[in-house]
């Protein structure tokens, strides 16, 4: 005969071994979150249009083609219209071309992929464009001599600070700058296996950036620091130069213990 205090019992030690394992579970995963790196409670970034001005230029097109190749909507700007429409053609996976103030116009998030000598005439010229956007500024003032490449002085402190005193009205980040663009545009390359320093004042919108450079298989958005903080990170540059060089590669960077 079956005892029903027996199966009473039996069925409360169950519930009890269940809801202690549901319990180990759930600390098990709070703590793994608090240690799962910059990866961790990054938003979802996926609805986004990233718009790329200098998106012609090597890093701009190459940055273009990786966070389309991700899924992410990509428009190319460039100050010709045609040429633009000419590179996202060429591109492929419903890349758009427009000229800069368009592009920017209709982006969310504008990456920044210009030449030094053009970046403050060039966002000058966006101000009104870029207004509300996140701008995100991976230009490395760079000067080049016989011995090789050398960062240069930039009255603002660096290129980020630059962009951030001509556009009061945008959030400006900065980010994307130690990444090889011969990797950026060879197809064949399915990852690129970096980290990505982001540094920027406003949480929200560095957090964005990092979710934005972790969709790119290989690649990690890591918290750097605030703007005072870019010179350093876009002179580093110059080193990676004279590595690639010696080495002939194409060295990115890795952060670790986090």
């Amino acid at each position: 005969m079956t005892q029903p205090d027996s199966v009473n019992a039996t069925a409360v030690n169950a519930t009890a071994v269940n809801a202690t394992a549901a319990d180990e579970t759930a600390a098990s995963a709070t703590a793994a979150n608090a240690t799962a790196g910059p990866g961790r409670n990054l938003p979802d970034v996926s609805h986004l249009v990233v718009g790329v001005i200098g998106g012609t230029g090597d890093q701009g097109r190459g940055l273009a083609l990786r966070l389309a190749r991700a899924g992410q909507q990509v428009v190319v700007g460039s100050r010709s219209a045609e040429r633009a429409a000419a590179c996202a053609a060429e591109l492929g996976l419903g890349i758009r071309g427009a000229d800069n103030a368009a592009c920017a116009a209709a982006s969310d998030v504008v990456i920044v992929a210009v030449p030094w000598d053009g970046h403050a005439e060039t966002l000058t010229s966006l101000r009104a464009e870029l207004a509300g956007k996140i701008v995100v500024d991976c230009v490395n003032p760079l000067g080049f001599d016989k011995q090789g490449a050398y960062p240069l002085q930039v009255p603002e402190g660096s290129a980020a600070q630059q962009a951030a005193a001509l556009l009061p009205d945008s959030t400006v980040t900065a980010a994307f700058h130690h990444l090889s663009a011969v990797l950026l545009q060879d197809e064949s390359v399915e990852r690129i296996d970096t980290d990505v320093m982001v540094l920027g004042e406003d949480r929200t919108a560095t957090d964005t950036v990092q979710a934005l450079a972790s969709r790119i298989p290989g690649m990690r958005g890591v918290f750097a620091g605030r703007l005072r903080n870019a010179h350093q990170v876009e002179s580093l540059v110059a080193n990676l130069i004279s590595v690639n060089r010696r080495y002939k590669a194409h060295a990115g960077l890795r952060i670790t213990d986090v």
